[in-house]
């Protein structure tokens, strides 16, 4: 069974952050409160987890996992932007939007689309799930908690608990989480287009 740490939303406790950072560097699957719902994930090198992340998720090749990063400059490392993409992600993070961008040589090429060579990244406004990439001074490869069959992240820490305590190292209870999950915007040829609509404004992108 899963262990569960209750965090303050506002003001997490160090000691659970740095206990939760060591789960997740150990190869743990962690449940963690962003501002558009629940995420799972777990350390960026850990092909196990990634793969009992699709098991628990029933996701095919097509899917595009996301580096939940803490600041642009994570950004840069991870993805190939001119500085006309670079702009609009800046005036536009923390927030709820998830950006498809051209993976560069430093991502994994399991983590990247298997087609497109692309990957997903997001700086959440979410301060514990910040503190959490602040501690690990990495990314978190993640993906959206949505239960195979349904369409929006699972917002409730006792339902978490129920369906999948089992199958997880730890579960973060951040509090009631939002069940709209985050707008995908893919950048192609440096143009924005919106690929699903969800909690972040679509205004900034629409062409």
């Amino acid at each position: 069974m899963s262990q569960r740490f209750y965090i303050h939303a506002l003001n997490p406790q160090k000691r659970l952050i740095r206990q939760a950072c060591d789960i997740i560097r150990g190869g743990g699957l962690v449940i963690y409160p962003t501002d558009s719902g629940y995420a799972i994930g777990c350390h960026i090198g850990d092909k196990k987890a990634m793969d009992k992340i699709r098991s628990i998720r029933q996701l095919d090749d097509e899917h595009n996992f996301t580096l939940v990063c803490r600041d642009l400059s994570e950004i840069s490392l991870y993805a190939k932007v001119n500085n006309a993409v670079f702009r609009s992600i800046k005036a536009n993070t923390p927030g709820a939007y998830t950006f498809i961008l051209p993976a560069t040589k430093e991502v994994p090429r399991r983590l990247q689309h298997a087609k497109r060579k692309t990957i997903g990244l997001r700086i959440p406004d979410n301060k514990i799930a910040l503190a959490l990439l602040e501690e690990l001074d990495e990314p978190i490869m993640s993906s959206t908690f949505i239960m195979p069959g349904e369409d929006i992240p699972m917002s409730d820490v006792d339902d978490i608990v129920e369906r999948v305590g089992m199958h997880v190292a730890l579960i973060i209870d951040g509090g009631y989480g939002g069940s709209e999950p985050t707008t995908v915007v893919e950048f192609i040829d440096d143009i924005p287009e919106i690929m699903r609509a969800g909690l972040g404004d679509l205004t900034p992108f629409e062409v």
